[in-house]
């Protein structure tokens, strides 16, 4: 009993330890305006501009404070504009705090509803945290030294995804449509699919080029090659459990079958936050559902 009740304690301890963890805020100059910060949670494109600092993503609100500080090295202007890439917690936990500091939240519509949407099941809205300005498609914005296009991908990581390309400073920051390096996380429950996925990733191999810096929602900076790597590994994957599931083959039987996913495993794709049964069962399921 007494062993049982250090296990309980000990599994309670580690997330309230985890969450004291001091989180370590690194910046990464892309070009002479454009940065990648990271820190805990979703990536952060951030633009550096005549009116002050557009960020892409925010991450948690307990790290606002800490973002903040270490925006102020790259300019003491304020955070005008935040772009949501979709509505996950750890890429929109910060924008009430960034709506206090005076910025306004821009995102696909979908983000908007799917927050309201979970915010009302809660029973407490938060206006300050919904974005103000939504879109359809796309939206273009024009500052003096750069022009970015912001556009939807459909069901992907989500329905409610946004890539957005800095088309002089040609870097793309791809949200959760991409993990670089790892199995990607595919919110199946909230629109995301395999194939909108690939599609995804298909759309922009289109737009850039050799020398376009690539921010993924999580890992690594990445380039063209990194995208083309990551997309292979998605296509390879799912036409090994399309196969399984064409030959008759049971679901539980293709999320058991390593095999599948084996080379990848191997190159470390499982060691994030999806491991590779978990990324056969996402691919099943979207193929099947």
């Amino acid at each position: 009993m007494k062993k049982i009740l250090i296990l309980v304690l000990f599994l309670f301890w580690i997330p309230s330890n985890a969450q004291k963890k001091e989180v370590n805020i690194q910046i990464t100059p892309l070009t002479e305006n454009i940065y990648m910060l990271t820190g805990r949670g979703g990536n952060i494109g951030v633009f550096k501009n005549e009116k002050g600092l557009f960020i892409i993503d925010d991450q948690f609100a307990n790290i606002s404070n800490k973002i903040l500080e270490n925006l102020k090295t790259i300019s003491k202007q304020p955070v005008t504009m935040v772009m949501n890439t979709h509505f996950h917690g750890d890429h929109t936990g910060g924008n009430e705090n960034m709506t206090k500091q005076g910025a306004t939240i821009i995102a696909q519509k979908n983000v908007r509803l799917r927050m309201e949407s979970k915010q009302k099941d809660k029973g407490n809205i938060i206006p300050t945290s919904l974005p103000v300005i939504t879109f359809e498609e796309g939206l273009q914005l024009y500052f003096k030294n750069e022009n970015i296009s912001a556009f939807h991908v459909h069901n992907a990581h989500t329905d409610g995804d946004t890539m957005v390309y800095f088309i002089n400073g040609n870097v793309l920051h791809m949200g959760d449509t991409f993990f670089n390096g790892r199995y990607p996380y595919i919110d199946l429950k909230s629109g995301g699919s395999i194939t909108g996925y690939i599609k995804a990733s298909e759309k922009a191999l289109m737009m850039i080029n050799d020398d376009t810096k690539i921010i993924p929602g999580h890992g690594k900076l990445a380039s063209k090659k990194d995208l083309e790597v990551f997309l292979s590994m998605l296509k390879e994957i799912t036409r090994a459990v399309q196969k399984e599931i064409d030959a008759g083959t049971s679901e539980n039987d293709i999320i058991k079958n390593t095999s599948l996913t084996a080379s990848y495993d191997a190159k470390g794709y499982g060691n994030g936050y999806i491991n590779p049964e978990q990324i056969r069962k996402t691919i099943y399921t979207s193929l099947t559902k």
